[in-house]
């Protein structure tokens, strides 16, 4: 039906042409051209052909695809589509120099393999799957070490690229511990000398004493000999026994000051010494009982103040090197989570653990509320890092082998240079480069590992090496 309507319309156009020139066809005898002799409208030369069917289209025009011979819902054949139909990204380059107004062509410099292998060859020639190797031409291998990518394939696979820049690393290093006491913080309450213990004070294993509560009551027939010897000189020789030998004795004794004074006070010798609380603190022991003999040096109390705790943290041995002491810390009690506790520092132990690889760190906390309990788990992060900035590129910019470390360098219009670098700090989302790459510098930070697969990357790092084109 088109082609009809087609031909109807060319003929209409043609006899109005022919009415309105009638005239002067008549004088001129000019000859209209026979209708039936014009090229019908469908039969206009259609691009050639060529290539390869790569896949099937829907007839329709749909969005419908197949791999192989296929028919639509309503039993219609899908179209094929060869090589040179197909739509293509990439851009056409001529082999022409860059002088638009001459039409030299590039020269061939070599053909390389093309799976990527860093294999070339002066003359044209195939692999072993019977796949031609690839030209390259003159201005698309500056050096042996730059890859040329063509737009299209630059758009498909996403490559990114974004410039080093100087940055403060920070990257805290993570540990766990346990909550210890501060052990120059601990005190035990024993006696010097033979003696009884007549009564103990209402205190139990964990509750909290002040410096001079009193704990208990003894009786020691040497401190009172002493307390005796120390009262005859006050009522001899007056304050010179207060520097004298008998009060040194007491104090060597133990005895407390508080019972010292009041001897002194009283003008007597009480038979049973009060002995109290050295500091603040929590009873960790509570060994005293009523009636029991105490001999020199047996432990009756032992107190901690909890004030200030220690959190030893395990440390991962290639840590080490970026902790210093007085770096500060955050610390996480796993009974607490809602709660931070800040410290910093105090001391890297210097044993390792072989059988962990790890360091114990010793971080100070302040505990006012004493809510951080002996041998409680913590998590702790260490805050690291220099306080100048360092050259860094995102950490998604680096391909590590192991062996080597490998950035690509965005050379504009297409171009990459694949560069090796020497690494520094890392942190979270960039690492330092200490070598190889400068401020500004553009490096692929996605997609680098497809410009590795697609465009030759290997035969350019080999050029790295030394290589040249064979």
């Amino acid at each position: 039906m088109r082609p009809r309507i087609a031909s109807a319309v060319l003929t209409l156009a043609a006899l109005t042409a022919a009415g309105a020139g009638g005239y002067y066809a008549g004088r001129h005898e000019l000859r209209l051209p026979d209708l039936e002799a014009l090229p019908h409208p469908s039969a206009r030369a259609a691009p050639a052909v060529s290539g390869p069917v790569i896949y099937y289209r829907d007839p329709d025009g749909k969005p419908f695809y197949a791999a192989e011979p296929r028919r639509t819902t309503d039993g219609r054949a899908l179209l094929p589509v060869h090589a040179s139909e197909d739509v293509s990204f990439e851009d056409a380059q001529a082999d022409v120099s860059a002088d638009p107004g001459a039409a030299v062509p590039k020269r061939v410099l070599y053909y390389r393999n093309p799976m990527g292998l860093p294999d070339t060859s002066p003359v044209p020639k195939k692999d072993s799957m019977g796949m031609d190797y690839i030209p390259v031409y003159t201005g698309e291998d500056e050096d042996g070490s730059t890859v040329r990518i063509s737009p299209g394939k630059l758009q498909r696979t996403g490559v990114r690229s974004e410039p080093a820049q100087q940055r403060i690393l920070s990257a805290p290093i993570r540990g766990s511990g346990t909550i210890q006491l501060d052990e120059r913080r601990i005190v035990v309450v024993a006696v010097r000398a033979d003696a009884f213990v007549e009564n103990v004070s209402e205190v139990t294993t964990g509750d909290r004493v002040k410096k001079g509560q009193a704990l208990l009551r003894l009786y020691s027939p040497e401190v009172t000999a002493a307390g005796a010897l120390y009262l005859t000189d006050l009522n001899g020789a007056g304050r010179d026994a207060l520097v004298g030998g008998a009060r040194l004795r007491l104090e060597n004794l133990g005895v407390p000051a508080d019972a010292i004074a009041e001897i002194e006070r009283q003008r007597k010798v009480p038979r049973l010494i009060t002995w109290t609380a050295p500091r603040d603190g929590v009873v960790l022991e509570r060994n005293a009982v009523e009636g029991m003999k105490a001999a020199p040096g047996d432990i009756l109390f032992r107190l901690a103040d909890v004030s200030i705790v220690w959190a030893l943290v395990d440390v991962a041995e290639r840590d080490l090197p970026m902790i210093a002491l007085g770096q500060p810390v955050s610390v996480r009690a796993r009974g607490f989570v809602d709660r931070v506790f800040a410290g910093k520092v105090a001391m890297i132990y210097p044993q390792v653990n072989k059988e962990t690889r790890t360091t114990r760190v010793r971080v100070e906390l302040a505990n006012p509320d004493g809510i951080l309990r002996p041998d409680m788990y913590v998590d702790a992060d260490i805050a690291t890092g220099a306080a100048a900035s360092v050259i860094t590129v995102p950490a998604s910019a680096v391909i590590d082998s192991g062996m080597r470390q490998v950035v690509i360098i965005d050379k504009g219009e297409g171009r990459f240079e694949p560069r090796p670098v020497k690494l520094g700090r890392r942190d979270t989302d960039y690492v330092e480069i200490r070598d190889g790459v400068a401020a500004g510098d553009k490096v692929v930070v996605a997609a680098n590992f497809l410009i590795d697969a697609e465009s030759n990357l290997k035969a350019a790092l080999s050029g790295l090496n030394g290589g040249d084109p064979k």
